[in-house]
């Protein structure tokens, strides 16, 4: 089974939550059955309160290319309908969804349908700004036949298969344009459950939601992301066992990097504490700006030595294909991971100061890369990414 699925829709997440609560979907827990147990958790949000999502009717299929009308699927339909804030759990809090049998088989299809907007308060399907108003979430695919969301999860006959379904709001809420609209295009990671993560703090002044932490893997790839709390600590759980980079990284201030994080079974990595926290210290910046097609992924990916780390990430916007990165121009702190009580040792990395790579990847093309020159603070640099 693979070890993370990107699912193309993060609101399968709440599908699967449909599941638990109508407690069925097909089959009794006999030896030609077994048993799907979920939980949910969120990874951080750009500037977002909230994000809900109301959930009418689940499909689910055997087969990732059957039609909206072919045999075999089965329909669950939710009576009264589900909302749920998807930024409702962050910081390591997970949601248990329930359990439901399903007949033994790999599952590849899943389908959601979501409920319409109405005139109605609460709005079934909307975002809230922070610091604006509640406004409705486009979701045009989502109230007609469904939207599609491919998967690869094996149920096995008499086993449970348990796993934690992570939506990422901070990459999936677009704004279109000037419009003052917004669509949802999330992204969700499933990943099997572990007790396994990291635990750590950073200077309290840097928490509440203004830092983004995230476990990367050596070519920056995010495998799991939080924001601080109020009180500076962040927990990233479940993660696979594996070493790992741990980064935090901030609008306005310099980054900070881990190398090296073990992630053992069973175990909580503490990194740091509420004592002696990690601060990131005050960085000018510089813009990075620029266009692409819609449905693009555009990160900022700076090198270190022998790995790369994502500072930041967005989809561009979806009518406009427009992005705008604020990126610190000091070099950034990295530190070999060493086990409490040891301090952590940062030194600067001055070879990558202000120096970044923009990653563009749209859907059924290859990734484009831009290589920036080195940026001033208060500089300003735009970079256009095309497709074939």
């Amino acid at each position: 089974m693979k070890l993370l699925q990107n699912l193309k829709f993060a609101a399968g997440a709440v599908l699967l939550a449909g599941l638990a609560a109508c407690g069925g979907g097909g089959g009794d827990n006999t030896a030609g059955s077994g048993t799907l147990r979920l939980a949910l958790t969120d990874a951080p949000s750009c500037g977002y309160d909230t994000v809900n999502v109301t959930v009418s009717k689940i499909r689910v299929h055997q087969s990732s290319s059957a039609g909206d009308a072919d045999a075999g699927w089965s329909e669950i339909v939710l009576n009264p309908a589900r909302r749920v804030d998807l930024l409702s759990l962050t910081n390591g809090v997970l949601m248990e969804l329930g359990q439901i049998p399903l007949p033994a088989g790999k599952y590849t299809q899943m389908r959601l349908v979501l409920a319409d907007n109405s005139t109605t308060q609460p709005l079934a399907n909307s975002v809230m700004p922070t610091g604006g108003t509640e406004v409705a979430l486009k979701t045009p695919s989502g109230q007609q036949s469904g939207v599609k969301t491919n998967i690869n999860i094996d149920i096995a006959a008499n086993k449970m298969a348990d796993f934690v379904l992570d939506f990422d709001a901070c990459k999936s809420v677009v704004r279109a344009g000037g419009s003052g609209q917004y669509l949802l295009k999330p992204v969700v990671t499933v990943i099997p459950r572990y007790v396994s993560g990291v635990q750590g703090y950073v200077d309290p002044a840097l928490g509440a939601g203004t830092t983004r932490v995230s476990l990367q893997l050596p070519n920056g790839t995010i495998v799991k992301a939080t924001v601080p709390d109020s009180t500076g600590k962040f927990l990233l759980q479940p993660v696979a066992p594996g070493n790992y980079t741990l980064v935090m990284a901030a609008s306005g201030r310099t980054s900070a990097v881990v190398t090296g994080v073990p992630v053992v079974a069973e175990t909580v990595t503490p990194v740091a504490s509420a004592a002696s926290p990690i601060a990131l210290a005050a960085s000018a910046s510089a813009s990075a700006t620029g266009t692409a097609p819609a449905d693009t992924l555009v990160r900022a990916l700076q090198s270190l030595t022998g790995i790369a780390v994502e500072i930041d990430g967005q989809y561009v916007d979806s009518v406009t294909g427009a992005y705008a990165f604020s990126l610190p121009v000091n070099a950034p702190l990295v530190a070999a991971y060493a086990a409490a009580p040891t301090p952590l040792a940062f030194t600067a990395n001055t070879q990558a100061a202000a120096r970044y790579t923009l990653r563009a990847s749209l859907p059924g093309f290859a990734d484009k890369d831009v290589v920036l020159p080195a940026l001033a603070a208060g500089s300003s640099v735009a970079t256009n990414f095309t497709f074939p």
